[in-house]
């Protein structure tokens, strides 16, 4: 276990609020401390700060008060923001470690380390797999890329901590980067093929409910989350809601994808089902979707509703 550091979090999504709220736990349990977090909207961190985190609504003034900063952002342009900010803070960055959980083109993560290299400072790509409810009981895996004395310090923080499990890629930021990708291909083609098995269940009368057993059952918890988004209306939740991951950054994920698999000379045609019909998704029904909202538009395609009784218009 390293010695006592002062640690910073950026970014208060449904993810990233799950897994600072167990980050704090940690510190203050084990180690007595209290973590520093920023947020574009801080009130987000309200839940944070009544068990004991300390906010700081300037990113700058985060980055200059803490040795590590976790980050968990939408994007590739927000994190190049921070990045920027960070750089051109006028504090020196040398010996701080900058870890970013995010889904991120692997490019941006590889330019986001020569940057923090120059100013001889360590940057780790740990982007996550889970949903938030894997991430609000602490059980995400990790994919960790970067400097290893610095993949070495994070670790403590990260196992039994934020996650069940670490796959270590070495020093090159852009192979766990690849990794967190690579996976999305997989959860996103699961999700498209659970969402044809549901309505092709419904459509012939043989009933959802036992097909998400089936699912659960013999091709495992992870498919069967999957039919649970759907049959309880997960895919598409009530306005005031927060999807459980949003389809945009979901489109997002897919996209950097197909871009990387085109340039390699490789086809995704499962993907690129998957990604149509999400796109085809949030024209329908707007931006509060999750990332199974594919779902829908499949229904749609069977001659039913977009929603069905348990999402939020109810099958109308």
């Amino acid at each position: 276990m390293p010695p006592p550091c002062q640690i910073g979090w950026y970014g208060l999504g449904s993810m990233g609020l799950a897994m600072a709220t167990n980050l704090q736990n940690h510190l203050k349990s084990k180690m007595g401390l209290n973590l520093v977090y920023s947020n574009r909207t801080i009130s987000r961190g309200a839940p944070l700060e009544a068990i004991g985190a300390v906010p700081e609504p300037s990113f700058e003034k985060l980055v200059q008060r803490c040795s590590i900063v976790f980050t968990m952002v939408s994007n590739d342009a927000v994190l190049d923001s921070l990045v920027s900010t960070a750089m051109g803070s006028g504090e020196s960055l040398k010996d701080k470690i900058f870890v970013d959980c995010s889904t991120v083109h692997p490019n941006t993560v590889a330019t986001a380390a020569a940057r923090f290299k120059e100013k001889e400072a360590s940057f780790l790509s740990a982007p996550v797999f889970g949903a938030s409810p894997i991430a609000a009981a602490g059980k995400l895996v990790f994919a960790i890329g970067g400097p290893r004395a610095a993949r070495e310090t994070v670790k403590p923080f990260i196992q039994d901590v934020m996650g069940r499990y670490i796959i270590d890629c070495g020093e090159d930021v852009k192979k766990s980067s690849l990794l967190k990708i690579a996976g999305n291909i997989v959860t996103v083609s699961m999700m498209e093929i659970v969402g044809e098995s549901q309505v092709f269940a419904e459509r012939t009368g043989l009933g959802t409910g036992v097909m998400e057993e089936l699912i659960t059952e013999a091709f495992g918890p992870v498919p069967g989350s999957y039919s649970k988004r759907l049959t309880t209306g997960i895919y598409a939740p009530p306005l005031d809601s927060r999807p459980g991951f949003r389809v945009s950054l979901s489109i997002k994920d897919a996209d950097h994808a197909l871009a990387i698999a085109k340039e390699s000379n490789v086809e995704l045609p499962g993907l690129e089902v998957a990604r149509n019909n999400m796109v085809a998704a949030r024209e329908y029904a707007g931006e509060c979707l999750d990332s199974s909202s594919m779902y829908g538009v499949l229904r749609r395609k069977a001659g039913m509703a977009f929603w069905n009784e348990k999402s939020r218009q109810g099958g109308s």
